[in-house]
This record gives C-alpha cells, sequence and structure tokens, in this order.
C-alpha cells in the first residue's frame, strides 16, 4: 500500500494515503446523520423543505434531510406562557409599573390603573411559526387594547369593585377572537387582574370617597334594620286590632241577637197575659233600679188595709 510521509519537527511519520472517495463517503454518512433529531413529549416538529412548510412530526426520534434541504423547529406546545400588561416583574417580589399601559379610561370618564398577566399556550404550531412574528409582543399589545376595551365599556365603581371577575372573562374573550381572527394559533388560558386602582395622585380623593360610600351603606342598612323591625310590629299591631274588632263586632251582633230573641219571647208572653207581666216587669224594674231599699207594695181599692202589706224584704232567709 501506497505510503505518505508528514515530518512533524524532528520527526517523520509515514501514513498510509487514503483515496478522495473514502473521505467523501465518511462526510457524506456524516451529513446524513446530522438529519436525526428528536421531539419531546411536550413538543411538535415542524418540518421545513427548502424553507416550505412540508409536514409535522410526533414526539420521539424521528428524521429530515439533512440542512439546506429541510429543517426542523420544535415549539413546546404544553408550555403555558405568560406575558404582563402594566407591569414587568424584575425578581423576586420586586416589579416595575408601565404607566403607559397600565392608565385606562373607564366608561364613565375617570381613570384607573389596571395590571393583567396572560396565560396562554400553542394550539396550533403552524400557524404559530408561520402566520405572525412576535408571539409576546403580539399577545401583549392584543391583552392591552382588550383590557381596554373592556374597562371602557364599565364604570369606575365596577371596575375597583364587584365587575373585575366580569372584567377578566369578558377580556379573556375578547383577546382570543383577536387571536383566532389573525390565525396565530394561540389558546388563553387565563386572563387575571393583578391590581386596579385609581391614580395615584387621587389615591387619597378615593379612598375618602369609598369612606363616605361606606358610612352611606351603613346608614341605609341601619335604617333597613330599624324598618324591617318596625314594620313587622307595626302589621301585627295591626291585625291584633283587626281581629279584637272582629271579635268585637261578633260579639254585639250575638249580644243584639240575644237581645231581640228575649224580646221576642217576652213579647210573647205579654201577649198572653198583658196585666200580669206589665206589673211583673214593673215589680222587676223597680227591685232594679231601686236596691237595698225598703219596698212595701199596698194592694188598692176598699179592701186594702194594713194587713194586707206585703214586705218584699228578704231577712233572714225570709220573704
Amino acid at each position: 500500500m501506497e505510503r505518505k510521509r508528514i515530518i512533524i519537527g524532528d520527526q517523520e511519520i509515514s501514513l498510509p494515503a487514503i483515496g478522495v472517495l473514502p473521505i467523501l463517503g465518511i462526510g457524506l454518512a456524516l451529513w446524513l446523520l446530522t438529519g436525526v433529531f428528536s421531539v419531546g413529549p411536550d413538543e411538535v416538529g415542524i418540518v421545513q423543505t427548502f424553507g416550505k412548510y412540508t409536514r409535522v412530526t410526533q414526539s420521539g426520534l424521528n428524521y429530515h434531510l439533512p440542512f439546506p434541504i429541510e429543517t426542523v423547529n420544535t415549539p413546546k406546545v404544553m408550555e403555558v406562557k405568560r406575558v404582563e400588561i402594566g407591569f414587568r416583574t424584575m425578581g423576586s417580589n420586586q416589579y416595575r409599573t408601565i404607566e403607559k399601559e397600565s392608565l385606562m379610561l373607564t366608561g364613565d370618564e375617570n381613570i384607573v390603573d389596571a395590571e393583567l398577566i396572560v396565560q396562554y399556550k400553542i394550539k396550533d404550531a403552524v400557524s404559530y411559526l408561520f402566520n405572525f412574528v412576535k408571539p409576546e409582543l403580539t399577545v401583549r399589545e392584543a391583552a392591552e387594547a382588550s383590557l381596554r376595551t373592556v374597562i371602557g365599556q364599565n364604570k369606575i365603581d365596577e371596575a375597583l369593585t364587584s365587575g373585575k371577575f366580569v372584567i377578566q372573562e369578558e377580556t379573556k374573550e375578547l383577546l382570543q377572537s383577536i387571536l383566532d381572527k389573525y390565525e396565530t394559533g394561540i389558546l388563553v388560558v387565563a386572563v387575571q387582574l393583578q391590581d386596579v386602582s385609581p391614580p395615584k395622585q387621587v389615591v387619597a380623593a378615593f379612598k375618602d370617597v369609598a369612606s363616605a360610600k361606606e358610612d352611606k351603606n351603613r346608614m341605609i342598612n341601619q335604617a333597613e334594620g330599624y324598618r324591617n323591625d318596625v314594620i313587622p310590629k307595626a302589621r301585627g299591631e295591626a291585625q291584633a286590632m283587626i281581629r279584637g274588632a272582629e271579635g268585637f263586632r261578633e260579639a254585639r251582633v250575638k249580644r243584639a241577637e240575644g237581645d231581640v230573641a228575649k224580646f221576642k219571647s217576652m213579647l210573647a208572653e205579654y201577649k198572653k197575659a198583658k196585666d200580669v207581666t206589665r206589673k211583673r216587669m214593673y215589680l222587676e224594674t223597680m227591685e232594679e233600679i231601686l236596691p237595698g231599699i225598703d219596698k212595701y207594695i199596698v194592694p188598692g181599692g176598699d179592701g186594702g188595709n194594713l194587713l194586707n202589706l206585703l214586705n218584699l224584704n228578704e231577712k233572714g232567709g225570709k220573704r
């Protein structure tokens, strides 16, 4: 075999001569091996042939024609990404406010300082890679525009207190519709309002207003409590008076009916013996209107004398 001599310093080394074809073969094999690639369990492989998308590969060991014929991107489709609107996290428990993003106008023409976090992930890797550029910037600007739109449709009281959850949900829906319209391949996982507050310059005034509203609500609650206490009592008393009046009416009616029945029975007896009944009624009436007075009845006529004196008083159980 033909050998080739190489002099290195004071030494001479003899090496076997190798042809060009074997070297080319080794180089070709190494070049072909560069097409082997791995796709993680949370990734998909997007293969491009001469820069044009051709196919998608799933997780595991895969192969593509070596560069520059084919190239591959492996975006993490399961990773949840995050963007911040109105502030930037600087480190552990430290952040910086971005007022040009956070200051917004409400529907009743007040200004609020709103900070938002958007969490998203890739739902269509092909659209995510090829339909737009700078995904994070796109999501941030779309989220800011969505939040400004929703805040502008609500009053300041709703933005600061009870309407935060509704604002979050409406912002999420609007942001997702914008991203879908531009076919970004992004899925909005969550939208969370970090803080909604008045601007720093008017915080003290807003606190005074909030205190006044709390006092107002407290006084309203006290008045409602008093009303809820008094009205049922008054209604109860009214019902008691009505029932008492109805009972009195019923008693008077029954008493009158009894008097009528008594009078009718007396009238019937009177008609049977008018003189006797008249005299008995006269005596009973005198007994009733002259209590405790000695009463004597002296018969009239020719036969009347002292021996016919009738004693009507009761003494010792005798009449």
